[in-house]
This record gives C-alpha cells, sequence and structure tokens, in this order.
C-alpha cells in the first residue's frame, strides 16, 4: 500500500465514521443539509464521512477536512450493483472531492461487464485514490483483496441474495475478515448503538461507519410511529 494511502488510511483507525446520506425524496436530500450533518459529525468527533453523490461530496468537502468515503449509487437495469457501479462513477466522486473512493465489491454482474480488478486497478492509477470495498461475504472479501482493495466493509451483507436472511451487523462475517484478511475491515451495517459500535471495535473492526442511527430522520420517525401506532391499536382492542 502506498504511504499516501497508509497515512490517510490510518487517520481512520479505532474510530466512528458518520455516514450522511437521505432518501431522494426527503427535505433532508439537499447538499448544504447534508453538509451541515457532517460538519455536525465532524465537530463532535468523527474521524470520517460516507457520503454519496458527487454534489454531495462537494458540499461536504467545502465544510470538513476528514476523510470522505464517496461513493455515487446509480440503478442499472440488468444489475443488481448498485454502490459506484462503474469507474466513470468512481470518476466523479473523486473529482467531487473524496479522499477515498466505496465501490459494490460482491461477486455479481456489474453494468457494462466491468471487472472489480479492472476498476480497482484504475482508480488506484487514474485517479490516485484508495478504494473500500463493499461486500457481504467473507468469499467476496477475499477476492476484493485480491483484486487490489485497500479497506473492506460489512457494508452490503443482508442486501444481497445470498445474505438477506442474515440479521445484521454480522458478528461472524466481521470475525471473519478481521482474522483472515490483511487489510482493514470496517464494520457498517445494523449499528444503532454506542455499545454496538463498541462491540465492533472489540471484535476487531479497524473503524465503525454508523448511518441511520445517526442521520436516518426519516426512517427513525417512520419506526417510532410504526412501534406507537401499534401500540395503540393493541390498546384500542383491549376496550
Amino acid at each position: 500500500m502506498p504511504t499516501d494511502f497508509f497515512n490517510l488510511i490510518t487517520r481512520l483507525h479505532h474510530g466512528l465514521i458518520v455516514s450522511c446520506q437521505a432518501p431522494v425524496d426527503s427535505p433532508l436530500h439537499e447538499p448544504i443539509v447534508i453538509a451541515a450533518m457532517a460538519q455536525a459529525a465532524v465537530n463532535n468527533g468523527s474521524v470520517g464521512v460516507r457520503i454519496d453523490t458527487p454534489n454531495h461530496i462537494s458540499a461536504v468537502r467545502a465544510r470538513v477536512k476528514v476523510p470522505i468515503i464517496g461513493l455515487w449509487k446509480q440503478v442499472t437495469v440488468g444489475s443488481d450493483v448498485y454502490i459506484t457501479p462503474q469507474f466513470h462513477h468512481a470518476a466523479a466522486v473523486a473529482k467531487a472531492g473524496a479522499d477515498i473512493i466505496a465501490i459494490d465489491a460482491t461477486t455479481r454482474n456489474r453494468p457494462g461487464d466491468e471487472l472489480v480488478v479492472n476498476i480497482i486497478a484504475r482508480i488506484h492509477h487514474e485517479l490516485g485514490k484508495p478504494v473500500m470495498a463493499d461486500v457481504d461475504t467473507i468469499e467476496a472479501a477475499k477476492v476484493a483483496v485480491d483484486a487490489g482493495a485497500d479497506i473492506v466493509g460489512t457494508t452490503l451483507c443482508g442486501y444481497t441474495n445470498a445474505t438477506r436472511h442474515l440479521c445484521v451487523p454480522d458478528w461472524e462475517l466481521l470475525t471473519q475478515m478481521v482474522e483472515q484478511l490483511d487489510i482493514p475491515a470496517i464494520c457498517e451495517g445494523g449499528i444503532s448503538s454506542p455499545q454496538m459500535a463498541r462491540q465492533a471495535l472489540d471484535l476487531g473492526a479497524y473503524s465503525v461507519v454508523v448511518g441511520t442511527a445517526i442521520t436516518g430522520i426519516d426512517s427513525q420517525v417512520k419506526a417510532y410511529k410504526s412501534v406507537m401506532n401499534n401500540q395503540a391499536i393493541a390498546l384500542s382492542n383491549l376496550k
């Protein structure tokens, strides 16, 4: 790993990375709002942020100095891969100011039949950026390491056909990654409390990404409303 990549990734060690994202139909899905979320996270100790779309990355870059893990979610007909699926998406993310490029590194077919190994190589050599491989299984993680990934994350566990039956965070997957890989393993997905983040570190996670539990106002309010409505219905039925 090049020295500049190593120094950058070291800044994330044992820290909290906050994923500042919002649904496209939410009023929070505005660059200025995402940037404010990111700055608030950094002001309170986040060592990095994970940001989707070039516009949001540019807005965040203007407000924070911590490493930005950048991605671009794109839905493509004929492929289930949607996190920075092709190299041109990675190039746009890098141009917007991301320090690390996150890509879907599952073994699923990619749009345009691009290969993970080729995308990682181009990100390294043409963009000069390290790569975070978002995976779903230990097998995909090993393939990503062989392809040259600099960091691997549990991000997509629970979101692919092979893992939809699993509960997240998948502590077994994290443990396998820590024990079997020789690059940093980041725990991402399903972390809903400080205690769970601590558990991830105790299991050997290099750092922890938390999104919905911190910045997911839309989904959090829906969850509260659903539980409260169900309770109200139950109480009504008892009368």
